[in-house]
Formats: structure tokens, C-alpha cells, sequence
């Protein structure tokens, strides 16, 4: 349905977009369900553009511009099967508008739109949008800087993706297209902003404005050669390397701040250019050899002269990874050969900058999920920390021996001004822990820690020295960096340390997870969480349940009150180390987990009031369904007990529609129903309807968990359902229907489907077989796929063994009487090709499709229609499914339907 642009339609909108931002919620949360209801018309999102033109009020522009920006963000891409979100006029008509819309709108809602390009540019450029880069360039002689700005950012926004693509002949053909439009304009737009930055050296806002340009000018310059070198930037290679040497050496005092927190134009502009020198150093070496001596020079010289504020920490964290990426390439090693400059390199760089400054404590204490964030989870790259560590590694590439003998002197000296008083000089215990990890860490990942140790440094030695004194210490709160330091340090050297310190340190950990401090508790609970994931001999957990059950009461206890510390309700590191111990523990848990099972509850209960932390949701849940596996293995009765734990809570969930629990609502009761052993109980078959409502089908985020549940229905209690509810059977396949005509979803149907055939009882099916039959070879006829043939063989073998090949028989002749015996032929001959089913698109045909003593050529078909086709079916899927990788010469044989694997697991 189309909305006319109407003066009318204009004040409804702006209406419902002022009650969006309304604080309260039966205010606002009906006026984004209209706008939600109203998205799918045509020319709505013409609406909201024509709003940005012509609506008086700010805040309503302002609001638009990101309303907007979602809505692209939900509709403009095209989902293979799905209908088309958004009409093609509007689709026209917004690619003809916006951007001039964007340029002559000020910077708040320029950004917006900006935005919204980029993401429609990602869909749509070059191949639907060939005169975006046209109209783009050609603002470049508007002169303002304000249209250059909003020209750049867009560009930025559309190209920084070729940082991370992997490469590929689209690829490549894209960023020739960019290069051949905007590479030399950027080039020409760099050359003239730098002269009218001498021009207007004395203006300050003149320079904010022009060093703006700069910055996203040298952003795009990293995007542009990223991918490899193009044959323009290596020619005007002398332009972009003086320019940027000299604003690089550039101190221009009007453009100083005094704001220590916040990065100002200058130090971004010289970090984005000694990211840019450090690209070049890496994969251009050779090309940029000759400028490389004047940045070394230049960068070092701005590193020792570089305060300890915050806002340089980007720009300081760049220049040192700039002299990482140098000292790790052979060509440049004899930079650093000498004693004095390893030297020079530690005292006046590395060492300063491992130092833990007031703002880094204030960000443990005040700030700590954002520390925990930068520290656990590697999200530490632009940290002073960080780069100073790298520097390290890059310097025992070529130079291990000296510099573990500098820096080894220097972590003694920080350990005994520690020893003197630790209550004041604890920061040089701090920087002893960092630099001898720097030292030791060699290659790292995030799942096992460390995996190649520097033999030089004695990790256990220190360990044992100095690391286990500060956690055996009685008060957890006290020295808390260090207390974290120590359990970072099992965490990271976890493979290195021998198991029977490790598990010296196992009750420290949990008595840890007491600290007050967040960082302390959270540490202490992944620590636990990556030990019990540590594996030993034959694979099995390092740390058995014997080992860890003279704990189990404490664990549990001090996990589950950690949850209850300040700062902690919602703690991803906690509830993990839940998961985990469950996990580990198994048996031993039993006898806790009436207690356990009633506060996971009451923490469902809370957090689905507004569902924040998904990491955090999945392992509840996660944490939820160990526990009825592990109870209900030894006790299947107890099943009942946790239906009345939890049935309240998924009721009030699945009620107030939380949609972000829903799906795993559906889990977990698929889970309980399976554990039921005879019929279904009342209270699901109550459900049963309700499963097959469409609006439920419509969320694709549901299908998997509503599909499982499903097939937990029809396994138990498929007699209750042809008896009971047999007039759902037809709404049971219609979903079936829905699912398998979309190719991301037929999976699903066929999972469905199957588990229809192998439980329902025949009767209950039998008049509705001839049009399953006739719907999959219409999806089979016009919309093949390698998945969809190998669920489809799959089926057919299922449904000839439940049923008999004569019954397979007649379905065919049933379809197509007039032609015996071709539907089966082209089955069973037409559809598996050699490697098709795994994805090996060989012409050969499969020949294991076709029994011994088949004869070949037209006297095949015969074969098909006798008995041969019960032996034909089960071995060609079996071929098919089964890995091709054996040389073995696979036997003929026949799967039973006990061997057939439950759907869920294909």
C-alpha cells in the first residue's frame, strides 16, 4: 500500500516520531510499533527524507535522519526467498536524493546519512549505483569544506571494508573502478587543503575545519592501499610520503587542546599517518625503503617527546606499533642492532609505557567493564599497553638473547623497589608482571593462552615466587591490580605452569571470586572457566571431578554470591564458570542443584524483564539445560520438578513476548519433553496448538528452536497427536510447506518432515503423502540446491524404509501414471552426481547408486521399478552422507531405521 505525500502524512509522521522519544514507555513504545506497522508502505521512507527538508524543528530532523538510517539498515538488502522490503521506486528515488540530502544537511544529520549510504553503497555499488562515485567527486570543486567533509566521510564509510574483504576478482575490479574515479582527485583535494592549511596557519577554525579533511583524507589513503599497492600511489609516492612526514614533525599550538582525556585533530591526524607509514613498512617495504629512515627518526622523536595523558595514548600506541611492524622485517633489522639502542628502546619506550598510570587505575575501579573488555578480550589495540608488548615480541624476533638480558635487569630492579614498600611502590610490581609477560609470550590465542613460551624466562620459577604469594595472601581486597595481574598471568601461562600448581591454585581462584573489586571476581571466575576447559591426555579435561570435588560446595556457593556483588548481576565470566563447572562437575552437582536450579530461575525471571547481556542469557541457559541433562539422567522423574521451576517464568516470557528469550524458552521445554519417557503430558499438548500459529514462523531467529520442539512432539507423542489433534496435522504441514520453499530454511522442513514420517503413525499421514511428494519435486524442478538433493535423499531412503519401495513406488506412478517408472529414474539417476552432495560438482555419475547386476543403459528403468530400487536408495544416500575421503571400498548394505540418526543431528 502506498502513503501519498501529503502535508497530512507529514504531520502524522512527525507526530509519532516526537512520541519515540518520549521517557515514558506506554507513550513510546506504542508510537514504534505504528512506525514498525507503517515501514512496509511505499514512499514511507520518501516521508521521512521529505521531512529532513522541510520540517522547522530540529530535534524532529534529527530524529528522522536515524529512523531512516535503521530502516535501511533492517530493509535495503535483498534476502534470497523473502519478499523485497522496500519497492523499487523508493529504492530509485532514494539513491537520486540522498546524497545531495546529505550534503546540504548540517553535520548531526549529515553523519546519519552518510551512514545510510554506506550501507545501501555496500548493497548496491558499483554495479547498482554506477554514478555514486561520479556525483561524489564532482563536490569536490564545491570549495566548501563543509560538502568536502560530508563527501569524505561517506567515502570512508563505503571503502574501509577493503581493510578486512578477502580477495577476489570482484573485488579487485571494485577497487580498480574506485581508483581510476578517486584517486587522483584525493590526491589533487590533499595537495590543496595542505596549502590552505599554510594559508590560514593563523585561524584556528579554519584549521579544525581543514585538519578534518586531512584525517579522513589519510583514512582513505589506508583503504585505498590496503589490499596491495596501486600502481597510482606507488607513482605518487614522494606527493602523499613528504606531505605526510611534514605533518607529521608539524606542532601547530592553535590546534592543541587542553583536554587530557580526548584526543584533538593533531595527535588523530599523526596516528591515522603512522598507521599508514606502519601499512606501507609491512607490505611495501621495498617501494618504501627509501623514505622509512626519515619516519624511524621522526616517530621516535615523537615518542620520547610524548606526555602521559590520555589523549596521546591512541597516537603513542600507533607510533610504537609503527617501530614493531619495522623491527620484525629483515631488511630493517640493523636498525636495531646495537646494545645501546635495545637499550635506549626499553628505558625511553617500552618501560614508560607499560607504566599504570592514575587514569588506568580510575578505569579498573570506576570503569571496570570496559577494562575487563580492553584486557580479556583483546580489545586493547590502540592501548599503550598493548603496542609496547608488541614491540617487545617484534624485538625478539631478531634479538631474543640481549633483550631478555636488558629487560630481565629491569623486572629485577622493579621487584625489589616493590620489596622495599609494597604498599606505595606496588605500580613497579604491576609493570614486572606486564614486561616479563611481554618477554615470555611468543604466539598466544584467546582459547588456549599461551602456545610458544620464550625459553629464556623461567615462568614457573616466577610463578611460584611471585605470583602464588599475592594470591595466597587471607584479604582479597587487598593490592587488587596485582591481585588481577597474578590470575591473568595463570590464565595466560596456563599451558606452561605444571598441572600440580595449577591445582594449588584452583582454591585460591574461588576464594577470589569474594574480591570486591569486578576486575578481581571476573578474572578469577574465567580463570576457573579456561582451566576446566584445559585437556589432558587422550583429550580428556586436564582437571577431573575427583579432582575439583573437595571444592564443589565453595565453588558453587562463591560463583552464585558473585552474581549478588556490585557491578556483577549480569557477569558473562561468572555464569560462564557456571556452564563450566556444571559441565566439569556432572554427577557431583546433584545434590545442589534443587538450591541452584531455584536462583538460575530467579535470575531468568529478572534479567528477561530487559533482556542487555546476550552472552551473559546463553550461558543461563545454557547453565539451565546442564542441569536437567545431568539430574535427569540419574533421576528422569525429576523432570516434573524442574517443569514446576521453570514453567511460571517461560509462561510470563512466551506472555510479554521476549523475544530474545523465546527461541530458547522453546529449547529447553523440547529439552523436558524428551526427557519424558511415556505420552506427553497435558500441560504440552495444551501448547501444541498454539506451536503452528504463523506469527511465530515469521521470526526467523524461532524456526530452529520451534522445529526442535516439534520433533520433541512427534517423537513422544505422536499417538496423542493423530488421536487427540489429528485436525492440527494438516497445520503441523503447513509449516512444513513454509519452511521447505526457502533455501535457508528447508533444512528445517525436512527435519520436520522427516520426523512425521518416522513417528506419525501411517494412517494418520496417508492421505496427505501424494502432495508432500508433489511439493518437494516442484521445489526440486525449480529451485534445486546441493543442500535441498541431499535432505531430499535423506527423506526418500527414510520414507522407503518406513514404508517399503513398493509404497515409494506408487507415490511415483501416483504423481506421473502415464510414464512408469520416470520420477523414480530421475531420482534415483539425475540427482546424484559424484561429490554433488558434498559439494564437489564432478560430472561423473555416482555408479554406487545402482546395485550389482543392474544392468546399464535403457534396461535400467525396468530395474528401478522392481525391488532393486530398496537397495538402490539406502546405499546411494549412504554414499552421499558418508565422508569420501576413504580409499576403502565402501560395501552395499541396507540401513535400518534404528540406524537412521534422529533428524536434529544431520
Amino acid at each position: 500500500m502506498a502513503m501519498e505525500l501529503s502535508d497530512a502524512n507529514l504531520q502524522t509522521l512527525t507526530e509519532y516520531l516526537k512520541k519515540t522519544l518520549d521517557p515514558d514507555p506506554t507513550i513510546r513504545r506504542p508510537a514504534e510499533k505504528f512506525l514498525e506497522s507503517v515501514e512496509g508502505n511505499q514512499n514511507y521512507p520518501l516521508l521521512l527524507l521529505t521531512l529532513l527538508e522541510k520540517s522547522q524543528d530540529n530535534v524532529i530532523k534529527v530524529c528522522a535522519s536515524v529512523t531512516f538510517k535503521n530502516y535501511i539498515k533492517r530493509n535495503w538488502r535483498i534476502v534470497e526467498d523473502e519478499p523485497n522490503k522496500i519497492c523499487e521506486a523508493d529504492r530509485v528515488a532514494i539513491k537520486a536524493n540522498i546524497v545531495h540530502l546529505m550534503l546540504s544537511s548540517p553535520e548531526q544529520i549529515q553523519k546519519q546519512l552518510s551512514d545510510a549510504i554506506s550501507i545501501i553503497g555496500r548493497e548496491d555499488f558499483p554495479q547498482k549505483w554506477p554514478d555514486l562515485l561520479t556525483e561524489m567527486v564532482n563536490r569536490f570543486q564545491s570549495g566548501d569544506f563543509h560538502v568536502i567533509n560530508g563527501v569524505l566521510r561517506t567515502a570512508h564509510s563505503l571503502f574501509k571494508r577493503y581493510r578486512h574483504e578477502f580477495k577476489s576478482n570482484e573485488l579487485w575490479t571494485e577497487i580498480k573502478l574506485v581508483l581510476d574515479a578517486f584517486a587522483l582527485p584525493l590526491t589533487n583535494l590533499f595537495k590543496a587543503t595542505i596549502e590552505l592549511c599554510s594559508t590560514h596557519a593563523n585561524d584556528a577554525s579554519a584549521l579544525r575545519i581543514l585538519f578534518s579533511s586531512l584525517i579522513l583524507i589519510s583514512k582513505l589513503f589506508y583503504s585505498l592501499n590496503f589490499q596491495d599497492l596501486p600502481e597510482f600511489f606507488e607513482d605518487n609516492m614522494e606527493t602523499w610520503m613528504n606531505n605526510f612526514h611534514t605533518l607529521l614533525t608539524l606542532d601547530n599550538k592553535l590546534l592543541q587542546t587542553d583536554d587530557e582525556e580526548e584526543a584533538g585533530l593533531l595527535e588523530l591526524l599523526k596516528s591515522q599517518i603512522c598507521d599508514n607509514a606502519a601499512l606501507y613498512a609491512q607490505k611495501y617495504d621495498e617501494e618504501f625503503q627509501r623514505y622509512l629512515p626519515r619516519f624511524v627518526t621522526a616517530i621516535w622523536n615523537l615518542l620520547v617527546t610524548t606526555g602521559q595523558e590520555v589523549k596521546y595514548d591512541l597516537l603513542v600506541s600507533n607510533a610504537i606499533q609503527f617501530l614493531a611492524s619495522v623491527c620484525e622485517r629483515p631488511h630493517y633489522k640493523n636498525l636495531f642492532e646495537d646494545q645501546n639502542t635495545l637499550t635506549s628502546i626499553c628505558e625511553k619506550v617500552i618501560v614508560p609505557n607499560m607504566e599504570f598510570r592514575a587514569a588506568d587505575e580510575e578505569a579498573f575501579e570506576d570503569n571496570s567493564e570496559e577494562y575487563i573488555r580492553r584486557d580479556l578480550e583483546g580489545s586493547d589495540i590502540d592501548t599503550r599497553r598493548r603496542a609496547a608488548c608488541d614491540l617487545v615480541r617484534g624485538l625478539c624476533k631478531f634479538f631474543e638473547g640481549p633483550v631478555t638480558g636488558i629487560f630481565s635487569g629491569y623486572v629485577n630492579s622493579m621487584l625489589q623497589e616493590y620489596a622495599k614498600n609494597p604498599s606505595v611502590n606496588w605500580k613497579h610490581k604491576d609493570a614486572a608482571i606486564y614486561l616479563v609477560t611481554s618477554l615470555a609470550s611468543k604466539a598466544q590465542t584467546q582459547k588456549h593462552g599461551i602456545t610458544q613460551a620464550n625459553e629464556l624466562v623461567n615462568l614457573t620459577e616466577f610463578f611460584v615466587n611471585h605470583i602464588l604469594p599475592d594470591l595466597k595472601s587471607a584479604n582479597v581486597n587487598e593490592f587488587p591490580v596485582l591481585k588481577a595481574d597474578g590470575i591473568k598471568y595463570i590464565m595466560i601461562f596456563r599451558n606452561q605452569v605444571p598441572k600440580e600448581h595449577l591445582l594449588v591454585s584452583i582454591p585460591l581462584l574461588i576464594n577470589h571470586l569474594q574480591a570486591e573489586s569486578i576486575v578481581v571476581h571476573t578474572y578469577a571466575a574465567h580463570a576457573l572457566e579456561r582451566l576446566f576447559t584445559m585437556r589432558g591426555p587422550n583429550n580428556a579435561t586436564l582437571f577431573t571431578a575427583a579432582e575439583i570435588a573437595p571444592f564443589v560446595e565453595i565453588l558453587l556457593t562463591n560463583l552464585f554470591k558473585a552474581l549478588t556483588l556490585p557491578g556483577s548481576s549480569e557477569n558473562e565470566y561468572i555464569m560462564k564458570a557456571i556452564m563450566r563447572s556444571f559441565s566439569l562437575l556432572q554427577e557431583a552437582i546433584i545434590p545442589y542443584i534443587p538450591t541452584l536450579i531455584t536462583q538460575l530461575t530467579q535470575k531468568l525471571l529478572a534479567v528477561s524483564k530487559n533482556p542487555s547481556k546476550p552472552h551473559f542469557n546463553h550461558y543461563m541457559f545454557e547453565a539451565i539445560c546442564l542441569s536437567i541433562r545431568i539430574t535427569c539422567k540419574a533421576n528422569p522423574a525429576a523432570v516434573v520438578n524442574f517443569e514446576e521451576a521453570l514453567f511460571l517464568v517461560f509462561t510470563e516470557i512466551l506472555q510479554n513476548d521476549v523475544q530474545e528469550f523465546i527461541p530458547y524458552v522453546f529449547q529447553v521445554m523440547s529439552l523436558l519433553l524428551e526427557t519424558h519417557k511415556n505420552d506427553i503430558p497435558s500441560s504440552y499438548m495444551a501448547l501444541f496448538p498454539h506451536l503452528l500459529q504463523p506469527v511465530l514462523w515469521e521470526r526467523t531467529g524461532n524456526i530452529p528452536a520451534l522445529v526442535r520442539l516439534l520433533q520433541a512432539f512427534l517423537e513422544r507423542g505422536s499417538n496423542t497427536i493423530a488421536s487427540a489433534a489429528a485436525d492440527k496435522i494438516p497445520g503441523l504441514l503447513g509449516v512444513f510447506q513454509k519452511l521447505i520453499a526457502s533455501k535457508a530454511n528447508d533444512h528445517q522442513g525436512f527435519y520436520l518432515l522427516n520426523s512425521i514420517i518416522e513417528h506419525m503413525p501411517p494412517e494418520s499421514v496417508d492421505q496427505y503423502r501424494k502432495q508432500i511428494f508433489i511439493l518437494l519435486f516442484q521445489r526440486l524442478q525449480n529451485s534445486k540446491t546441493t543442500k535441498f538433493i541431499k535432505s531430499f535423499l535423506v527423506f526418500i531412503n527414510l520414507y522407503c524404509i518406513k514404508y517399503g519401495a513398493l509404497a515409494l513406488q506408487e507415490i511415483f506412478d501416483g504423481i506421473q501414471p502415464n510414464s512408469p517408472g520416470t520420477v523414480a529414474s530421475q531420482v534415483v539417476y539425475c540427482l546424484p552426481r559424484k561429490g554433488s552432495i558434498n559439494g564437489e560438482h564432478q560430472p561423473q555419475r555416482r555408479s554406487a547408486a545402482v546395485p550389482p547386476g543392474v544392468p546399464s543403459g535403457g534396461q535400467r528403468d525396468a530395474a528401478v521399478n522392481s525391488g532393486c530400487l530398496e537397495l538402490a536408495l539406502p546405499r546411494m544416500v549412504s554414499e552421499d552422507i558418508e565422508s569420501e575421503h576413504s580409499c576403502v571400498k565402501k560395501q552395499v548394505f541396507l540401513l535400518n531405521l534404528s540406524q537412521i540418526p534422529s533428524c536434529k543431528e544431520y
